[in-house]
């Protein structure tokens, strides 16, 4: 088994269940005790987010880069970067390293791909929401158009995220008001939403929509454990 590495804490709330669904899947493909090689590490999100609200991306690329060489250097054989916002920096994680990114666009977009879906709305951070580095990926190797919320809705799914969510915060209140969302991007056409922001599977569950919800941290925990068993 090929040891994870996880850049965790953006934030810790959403770090958790990649914990859980990491090694629940590892137990549930080998039996018995087995549980996942891994290793963490786990930023301050207080730091991360200043350089995010003040555009300083470089600096976050270079804190991410380092977080990486020390997972490297502990032994991991990939790397997760395990927030969709900051895959924003996900090229100057992979230049730090010699190991593997497992990039959560690839595991959502083959996730998508596999259902038959063509047009796909997508939630998350308004920095996810409105650059096209996840966007673009997404459309550019699956064949996807990724459609998004107006710009009202976006400032509802970025404030709860980063006023809520983010603080171990669940509302029915927002849970109304991001069902609301989905179902208007159903409305115009999208046949499936992608939850593009870590936490939010902590808010949205399937059955609060009529259609497909794609929920990219347990998509990308998968991938992670499909890269760890390779040849186990």
């Amino acid at each position: 088994m090929r040891t994870i590495g996880l850049i965790g804490g953006m934030s810790w709330e959403s770090t958790v269940p990649y914990y859980q669904h990491i090694n629940r899947s590892v137990g549930e493909r080998l039996g018995g005790l087995h549980s996942a090689r891994l290793v963490l590490h786990s930023i301050d999100f207080h730091d991360l987010e200043i350089l995010q609200h003040e555009g300083r991306w470089d600096e976050a690329g270079a804190m991410l880069a380092g977080a990486a060489g020390s997972l490297e250097r502990a032994g991991a054989d990939c790397v997760l970067i395990c927030a969709n916002t900051m895959h924003k920096v996900a090229p100057a994680v992979e230049a730090a390293v010699r190991i593997p990114l497992v990039h959560i666009a690839d595991a959502t977009g083959e996730a998508v791909r596999r259902r038959g879906l063509r047009r796909v709305g997508l939630l998350g951070t308004k920095y996810t929401m409105e650059e096209t580095f996840l966007r673009d990926r997404i459309s550019e190797r699956f064949g996807l158009d990724v459609i998004i919320p107006g710009a009202a809705a976006r400032d509802t799914v970025h404030g709860v995220i980063y006023g809520e969510l983010c603080r171990g915060i669940t509302s029915d209140a927002s849970r109304a008001k991001y069902r609301q969302i989905v179902k208007d991007l159903e409305v115009a056409g999208a046949e499936g939403v992608i939850l593009g922001c870590t936490e939010i599977g902590l808010l949205l569950k399937d059955e609060d929509a009529d259609i497909p919800l794609f929920d990219t941290t347990r998509l990308h925990a998968e991938a992670a454990v499909d890269f760890a068993l390779q040849g186990s």
